[in-house]
């Protein structure tokens, strides 16, 4: 993992985090809670997360053949 990886991750957990404060805002006919707060678990859950750990990126390695 490098650092763009560790960045991704971090944002998805800030992203829980605002998704979680918001789905607890207020009573049930909240539309923060009955409409923000899921679109932004989701995205964090299933978009972010997940691309913090598959990303590859490019390597920095350069072949030299001599």
């Amino acid at each position: 993992m490098n650092k763009k990886n560790l960045l991704l991750i971090a944002l998805g957990i800030v992203l829980l985090v605002i998704g979680f404060f918001c789905l607890a805002q207020g009573p049930a006919e909240n539309p923060v809670s009955l409409t923000v707060a899921p679109i932004i678990l989701c995205i964090a859950y299933l978009v972010v997360i997940p691309v913090g750990i598959l990303w590859f990126g490019k390597s920095k390695k350069k072949d030299t053949q001599e």
